[in-house]
C-alpha cells in the first residue's frame, strides 16, 4: 500500500512520534513517499535513526497513493487540498500542533490508527471545495485556486472600508459595505466565518455560507445559500487593489476583476477513526454547549 506524508513545520517534541510514524508503516509493508522540503526538515532535525530505502521525494502526487498522512496541524491540511486535488486521496490528519480541528488523530493515536487503516476499522468524511477564477483571468490564481475552508475578501493598504456587490446564480443579491466578505464552506464554518458571527455547519450539509467582516450595513448578515450556486463579486473602495484569501493563501487583485466562486467538481476525504466524529469534536476542541452549571459537583 502506498502512502505519503507531508508537513509544513516540525513542531517540538513531534521527532518521536515521526519516527513511530515511520517505523510502524515499515513494519506493516506500507511504501512511503516522502513531500520533498519536509524530508528535508526530518534529516535536519535527525529523526530518521536508519535507512529506509522507500524514501523518495514527489513533486505531483497521483492516484496510486492510497493515503495521505497530513503531520502538523490543521493549516497543513489546508495546504494538502493543493497537493492532492481531484485525485481523491483520503487525508490523515495527525495533530502535531495546537487546536486540530481537522487533524483529529492525536499524535499518541498513531499506532491505534494505523491499525484501524489495516483492519478497515475508519470512516472517511467528504468535504466540498471551493474553486475560484477571476475575470479577466489571474495568473496567481492558476495553479493553486482551491480552498476546503474559505475564501475571503478583505480591504489592503486601507482602513476604509470597501463595497462587495455580489450576484446569486446572475441575480444580484446586494452590495456589502465592511471590511470583507467571507466565502465558507460547512468545514470553513467553524473558522473565520464563526467569527464573524456565522452559523457552524456540519460537514455533509450541502450549502455555502456568506458572512460579511463588519459590515457597516446593519441588516448584512451571514446568509447561507445553495451549495451549487455560482457566486460572482466585484469589489469597489479608495484603493485600486484588494485582497482575496483561499485558506490564508493571500493574493491581491485589481478592483477591474471580477471573482467567480462555485463548489468544485470534486471533494477532499478526510479519515476518521470510528468513534472520531464532527459532534465530538465540537464538544472537545470548542467545548461546545459547556455550561459548568451542568457539571457533576
Amino acid at each position: 500500500m502506498k502512502v505519503g506524508i507531508y508537513g509544513q513545520f516540525y513542531h517540538k517534541g513531534s521527532e518521536q512520534y515521526i519516527q513511530q510514524l515511520l517505523d510502524i508503516l515499515s513494519q506493516q509493508k506500507f511504501d512511503v513517499v516522502i513531500e520533498e522540503n519536509f524530508l528535508e526538515i526530518i534529516k535536519e532535525n535527525k529523526t530518521i535513526t536508519r535507512d529506509y530505502p522507500d524514501f523518495t521525494t514527489f513533486r505531483e502526487l497521483d492516484n496510486t497513493f492510497a493515503f495521505f498522512f497530513s503531520i502538523g496541524g490543521d493549516g497543513t491540511i489546508l495546504k494538502s487540498v493543493n497537493l492532492i486535488k481531484n485525485l481523491d486521496i483520503p487525508v490523515i490528519g495527525i495533530n502535531t500542533g495546537r487546536l486540530g480541528f481537522l487533524a483529529t488523530i492525536q499524535k499518541e493515536e498513531i499506532g491505534q490508527m494505523i491499525e484501524a487503516l489495516v483492519k478497515d476499522k475508519f470512516s472517511i468524511s467528504k468535504r466540498d471545495i471551493l474553486t475560484v477564477q477571476t475575470e479577466p483571468a489571474t495568473k496567481a490564481l492558476k495553479d493553486e485556486n482551491f480552498a476546503l475552508n474559505e475564501v475571503a475578501i478583505s480591504r489592503k493598504n486601507t482602513t476604509s472600508m470597501i463595497t462587495v456587490e455580489t450576484w446569486l446564480n446572475g441575480k444580484y443579491l446586494n452590495a456589502y459595505w465592511a471590511d470583507g466578505l467571507i466565502i465558507s464552506t460547512p468545514t470553513g464554518s467553524t473558522g473565520y466565518s464563526m467569527s464573524c458571527g456565522g452559523s457552524i455547519i456540519t460537514p455533509e450539509t450541502k450549502v455555502t455560507t456568506l458572512a460579511p467582516i463588519a459590515p457597516h450595513n446593519l441588516n448584512a448578515r451571514p446568509m447561507v445559500i445553495p451549495n451549487d450556486t455560482e457566486m460572482r463579486f466585484k469589489v469597489s473602495g479608495r484603493e485600486d487593489e484588494f485582497l482575496i484569501s483561499l485558506d490564508s493563501r493571500l493574493t491581491s487583485l485589481s478592483k477591474e476583476k471580477t471573482i467567480i466562486i462555485k463548489k468544485a467538481p470534486f471533494t477532499i476525504g478526510l479519515v476518521l477513526l470510528h468513534e472520531d466524529s464532527f459532534i465530538k469534536t465540537l464538544r472537545k476542541k470548542l467545548l461546545w454547549g459547556e455550561d459548568k452549571r451542568n457539571q457533576k459537583q
